[in-house]
Parts: structure tokens; sequence; C-alpha cells
């Protein structure tokens, strides 16, 4: 529990963070940046964040979503990513980081996800993503490893998008607000005390009650349970997602893209010939909060079968490892749910990132400051994001959820 205190400093906080992961750790240290004066406390029931979302991601970052909003956020990811230690303020302590660009390689088998992605290309090459659509006989020529028979096209970016280190960037948000007088206490929220319009104290499983002047709800795939505490709804739930390393007898002769099948099975390249493999069960629902157990099932009957179809030197394969993670699941529409409650207006949202949030984590974390230090947003503008089109029941649709 290293950087972690036992129990709160002090009774009062101007702003109380309910989740220490990348969400919660980015909102705080932003703060910092901002010349934000108040106290502010980190609340984190798991300081050993082994069954997080942002320790168990795949760690990618990627440009090629079907809105501009979300093309912007990653971005600005990818450029904070690597101008990390000149963001950092220059700290010899922080090491320099780049994007291994190996890119998303999105496949469509069918005419209606075709016109998807070529919709999306325009959206992401107006924004100035370098994204491009591929024929069968460009993508057997790019990937003579992959069979593409049965494709329509695919769409591929390799401009700041692939594998980054999410655990590094994780790392330096906590030590540096930490460092800057953010205070970080391992204990659990179990209730919110709401008088009229605002969230007044944060009761703690310790038994202490901590007054606040703004709650941030960064708990995870608990978001919704978070908001509930205040009266509020929110269509988030737990949702299990697979992921393998494994070594392959006959490595490929290139580096492997971020290969999203149209059946949802996705490999992308790690390195010295291993590769890491992900995907779910056709029946996806939600999952009890502490469910990390493995589907040998789905690895037999789904996975190995989809990969070694479409990538034949998949067909001999060993694993080196498996682990079991949870997105915070966005029923409405897989998209964030960010900014105040329009009733209770000290009540913030950072939930529902459905997968993609260690690469949102950088403009997310900043817009949430942005707005607790000068009530309003200065540089992207997450208006469509909030919570009123919860409430109505308006999606955000996102063409490009994996």
């Amino acid at each position: 529990m290293q950087g972690f205190q036992t129990e709160p400093g002090h009774g009062n906080y101007d702003v109380v963070i309910i989740g220490g992961a990348i969400m919660g750790s980015s909102t705080a240290w932003w703060l910092t940046q901002m010349g934000f004066k108040g106290r502010v406390l980190v609340i984190e029931r798991d300081p050993s964040y082994e069954k997080a979302a942002t320790t168990l991601s795949f760690s990618c970052i990627r440009q090629q979503f079907s809105t501009e909003l979300n093309i912007r956020i990653s971005q600005f990811g990818a450029d904070f990513v690597q101008s990390l230690r000149q963001r950092m303020g220059g700290d010899p302590r922080v090491p320099e980081l780049k994007i291994q660009n190996f890119g998303y390689l999105y496949l469509a088998d069918g005419e209606d996800f075709a016109s998807v992605l070529r919709a999306n290309q325009k959206v992401q090459a107006a924004a100035g993503a370098g994204t491009r659509i591929l024929t069968p006989d460009e993508m057997r020529a790019e990937f003579p490893f992959m069979v593409v028979d049965d494709l329509v096209l695919g769409s591929l970016n390799t401009q700041d998008e692939g594998y980054f280190d999410g655990s590094t960037v994780f790392d330096w948000f906590r030590r540096k607000a930490r460092e800057a007088g953010v205070e970080y206490v391992a204990d659990e929220v179990m209730g919110l005390d709401v008088s009229g319009s605002r969230v007044s104290g944060v009761r703690l499983k310790s038994g202490r009650t901590v007054g606040c002047g703004t709650v941030v709800n960064a708990a995870g795939t608990r978001g919704a349970r978070v908001a509930a505490m205040a009266g509020i709804t929110i269509p988030v739930e737990p949702r299990k997602r697979f992921n393998w390393v494994i070594q392959a007898a006959e490595p490929l002769d290139r580096p492997l893209p971020l290969v999203i099948d149209p059946s949802g099975v996705f490999a992308r390249e790690v390195g010295g010939g291993t590769y890491m493999a992900g995907g779910h069960a056709d029946v996806d629902p939600a999952v009890d909060f502490d469910d990390f157990a493995m589907d040998n099932d789905l690895r037999l009957e789904k996975i190995w079968p989809t990969l070694a179809t479409r990538i034949p030197a998949f067909e001999a394969v060993k694993v080196i490892s498996e682990w079991a993670g949870q997105y915070d699941y966005n029923v409405l529409d897989q998209n964030a749910i960010t900014g105040p409650h329009p009733e209770i207006g000290n009540f913030l949202f950072l939930n529902g990132f459905s997968g993609h949030g260690l690469q949102q984590s950088p403009a997310m974390g900043r817009a949430t400051a942005e707005m607790i230090a000068h009530g309003a947003y200065q540089t992207l503008d997450m208006t469509e994001f909030h919570y009123e089109r919860i409430a109505e029941g308006r999606a955000l649709v996102e063409g490009a959820i994996i």
C-alpha cells in the first residue's frame, strides 16, 4: 500500500475522487497542474489495483473512432503519452515513452460493416488521422500470412495507433499527484450524504465520514453502485473480457497490427514471436464485480478456431499467460458518461468507458479537472458525453467499439 494513508488527514475536502485508478489519478494530477489550491482526496478500495481495468488492459490507443470528439480525445492522448516527461515538468525520473505503431486493422466481411468503416474513415481523415481503406488484395499484399478471401475490406491506421506503456503513465499520474499534495486513502465508499442538490459527505467503510465540495465518480465497474448512493441511475455494468498471451511455433514475418476479426476476436503483436489475443462470448451478460474466472470452452470453441482460420500460423501456439478483465460497460451506447449531474451539481461522472478508458484518460482527467477548477471546459468540450443523454435515453452511437 505504498503511498496510501490508512485514514484521511482532514475532515473536509474540496474534492473527493472515488476510485484511484487511471481516471481518478489523471483527474487528481490535472487539478494540481491547474493551480487548484483546495484539498483533494482519492479513495481507492483496492490499493493493489490487482483487478482494476487499468492493470488488466491491452494498453493500446487508436484514432479509429466514428465520432470526431473520440478521435480528438485519442489524438491528445497520443501526444500526452509521447511527451510525458515534458508534461511532468521535465522531471528526469519520468521515462520518455513512444507508441508502438503497429496500428489497428478492422475487418469487414459484409457490406453493412464495410459501409460503417468507409464512413468512419472520412471522419477520421477530416480530423487528420491516417486511416486507409484496404481491399482484400491490398491486405493480402501487406499481410500475406492472413486469410482475407471472405472479406470486403479492412481499415488500417498506423499513425499514433498501437501499444503504449499505460502502466507507466498511470504510475506517474499517481506519483506526481501525491507529490503535489493529493491524499490517497485505502478505504471503500459505503454511502453518500445528499443534502438538497449537493453531496455533502462521503461515508467510508472504516466508519469515517468526510465532507466534500465536489465528488468525482471514477469507480470503474462499480460506477453505477456509487451513483446509486446519490439516487442516480446510470446504465453501467461489469462485462468480462478474456485475454491470452500466446507464442507461435512459427512467428509471423512482420509485426501484427491489432486485428479485429468480424467475430469480435482480436490479436496483436507483442514481440519475439509472442502475441496477445482476446475476445468475449457471443452471449455477453453482466457479471459479478469479483468474477475473473477464465472460460476454457470459449478459448477452445471460439477464440482459437477463429485465430487459426484467419492466421493459419496460429494453428500451433502455446499459451504463455491468460487472464480475464472487466469493462465498465455502458449498455446504452458504449461511450463515456462525464460532467456534472444536472440536479446534483457537485456530483461528477467519469464512467462507462467500455474498454477505451486507458487511452482516453489524459483528456478525460483534464476535462474533469477543468470543470472543477474553472467551472467550464477550457480545451475539448465534453458536453456530448454528459448525463443528460442518459436521462433521455439518447444514444451517442460509436461505430468502432471492440
